[in-house]
């Protein structure tokens, strides 16, 4: 009986640790990234497949669907790219698949929710469905078309200079997204602590002076089902970065 007892036990703490393993640590390939040397000297440098890893979602949140990335929304937390990156370009592309669904890419980011919380810090670029601000009122009152038209911001303690002031956030200066079941683009220049967004082929929004510009991206699962396709990432030569403008390297 005892024997017994201990090998249940035994199974029980692998079973536990495997799953929590599995949880923390799955990676998906997902996007490419490449060199800007590519283009300006024509080099056959070979595209290189983006890892992500599962950061505190669970493991049927993020799936494959041929080349399109479908988060489910549930649990609310992130996936991290497994490399840090610093001046980059960011291509990708993104439709919501219901009304107010809510979720965003995460870039120079710890990749590290806090205790008690979900989302890691960084500065965001807002994906939000069109209608999420008529259905997130308050109080009878609307929140403002800005939030979802490609919002940037600091969070987590990642202070940042919007462009366009909303307060601390930095708001389109044209809407420009489209609502559920359609595809936006997004093109995202990232350069020593300089961000500019296009949104559908025109820069509409941007920020400078990032108190942290150098870290991991992180896609986010925020409560809706999200599609992403064709991520592209071109590498920038870095810049003079401190180590209190980096994030800290996971090991």
């Amino acid at each position: 009986m005892k024997t017994l007892k201990r090998t249940t036990v035994l199974l029980l703490c692998v079973t536990f640790i495997v799953m929590n393993s599995f949880a923390q640590d799955a990676r998906i390939s997902f996007g490419k990234s490449l060199g800007h040397q590519k283009y300006i000297s024509k080099t056959k440098e070979k595209d290189k497949s983006i890892m992500w890893v599962n950061v505190n979602t669970a493991p049927d949140t993020w799936h494959l669907e041929k080349d399109i990335l479908v988060c489910s929304g549930q649990p609310i937390g992130v996936m991290r790219s497994e490399k840090q990156y610093e001046n980059f370009i960011l291509h990708v592309e993104w439709k919501h698949t219901e009304p107010g669904g809510n979720s965003g890419i995460f870039i120079w980011s710890n990749a590290s929710p806090p205790e008690g919380a979900r989302l890691p810090n960084g500065v965001e670029v807002q994906m939000l469905e069109l209608e999420w601000v008529n259905l997130n009122k308050s109080d009878g009152v609307t929140p403002p078309i800005a939030y979802v038209h490609g919002e940037l911001f600091g969070v987590g303690g990642v202070e940042t200079l919007p462009d366009n002031p909303r307060g601390t956030r930095s708001k389109s200066i044209e809407n420009r997204c489209k609502g559920k079941g359609e595809w936006n683009t997004y093109d995202v220049v990232c350069v020593d602590g300089v961000v500019k967004l296009s949104v559908n082929g025109k820069f509409v929004n941007g920020l400078a002076k990032a108190s942290q510009k150098k870290g991991y991206l992180c896609l986010e699962s925020e409560g809706a089902e999200i599609h992403f396709r064709n991520l592209t990432i071109i590498e920038l030569p870095d810049g003079v970065t401190s180590a209190e403008q980096t994030a800290p390297v996971i090991r």
